[in-house]
């Protein structure tokens, strides 16, 4: 193990005591912020220290069975042990050093999804319908929650647009790497010949922002216009000016909202849609820089690039930046992605411990 990460280990050993001899004070809850703070810290510590103790140990199990190889009668069974302490020093390094890895702020929060309709008319809004499906069913499965913010229908079903919010832990880790082109092969309803058409949709996948404690939003910057909302909802819904459109004029960005009959719950929404927005714009350009470094588009976040390709006719899903192809389509389209988050996770992960041994 390098000598940097070995002193990075002792640091947070040493944090660990001083976090056991600080909780243990009388006057520990006199601050409870602090106190929550610190017992985050240590339940976060805790695993990772106990891990380096493991490595420490099996490098002491070295040691002395090394002292007994001059023993002749000793000398087959200290080579066993260190072989045995070999290996598991191995792979207590390994996992040590994914625990070291940079933690993504955002893993844990809630998330904005937003389908859009792209090239195939309206092959690709029934497409988007079909994916804001499959995400839902994978909402589900999650126990997450699923809120429409707002929806452009299309005129055979489907949506131009989409707009929906999950709420539940880790969403951001578990969808972060589904931003971008999202393409299908299948035969249209609307075929006669029976011909394969291939048409897009983009997603993109938004850490939900605090807009008080994320992103700095000027007042002035912001045109705020209402309307009447359109769509399903009822006489009230449609009798009222309760949609709300906001426009943040330094980035052109527009934000609707109309699902609400509340006009002032509809503005909050949107508001909220805007941040998340622009902090998107920011992280996305991190994570460009990122993944130009890495030579990789996993978590650069690039709507334009064409992520995946869903084939009806083969019954298959390929996902071009990892090469994995699985025959299991139906199951995929009814929200059963784990196999695929967990594959873009693991490989993401490769990624960045490779970058740690550079």
């Amino acid at each position: 193990m390098k000598p940097s990460m070995l002193a990075k280990l002792d640091q947070l050993a040493n944090r660990l005591v001083e976090l056991d001899e600080l909780l243990m004070h009388p006057d520990a809850t006199a601050n409870m912020d602090s106190y929550r703070k610190m017992t985050r810290e240590h339940a976060e510590l805790g695993p990772l220290v106990a891990l380096y103790h493991s490595y420490q140990k099996a490098g002491g199990d070295i040691v002395a069975a090394q002292e007994m190889l001059a023993d002749p009668d000793m000398k087959d069974f200290a080579q066993e042990e260190i072989e045995a302490a070999k290996v598991a020093m191995t792979q207590l390094e390994r996992e040590l050093q994914t625990m070291l890895l940079p933690k993504d702020v955002n893993d844990e929060r809630n998330i904005f999804l937003e389908i859009r309709a792209g090239t195939g008319g309206d092959e690709s809004a029934l497409f988007a319908g079909d994916l804001l499906r499959m995400y839902t069913r994978f909402a589900e499965r999650n126990r997450w929650q699923v809120e429409l913010v707002s929806a452009s229908d299309s005129d055979l079903g489907g949506y131009r647009e989409v707009i929906v919010r999950l709420v539940g832990h880790g969403a951001y880790s578990k969808l972060k790497f589904e931003s971008g082109g999202h393409r299908v092969q299948r035969v249209p309803a609307t075929e006669t010949q029976g011909r394969i058409h291939t048409s897009a949709c983009t997603v993109a996948v938004m850490p939900e922002a605090d807009e008080v404690e994320d992103v700095n939003i000027n007042p002035a910057d912001l045109r705020i216009d209402t309307y009447r909302a359109s769509g399903a909802g009822g006489q009230h819904i449609n009798k009222t000016d309760s949609a709300v459109r906001i426009t943040h004029l330094p980035s052109g960005i527009v934000v609707e909202c109309q699902d609400d009959r509340s006009q002032h719950k509809n503005k909050a929404q949107a508001m909220k849609v805007l941040a998340t927005r622009i902090k998107d714009v920011q992280l996305r350009e991190q994570q460009s820089k990122e993944a130009a470094t890495r030579k990789s588009l996993i978590g650069s976040g690039d709507r334009s690039e064409r992520i995946r390709t869903y084939n009806f006719p083969q019954g298959r899903m390929t996902d071009h930046r990892i090469n994995l192809t699985l025959y299991k389509l139906d199951f995929i389209m009814d929200g059963d992605l784990t196999e695929l988050t967990n594959a873009l996770a693991a490989e993401h992960q490769a990624e960045l411990l490779a970058a740690l041994g550079d």
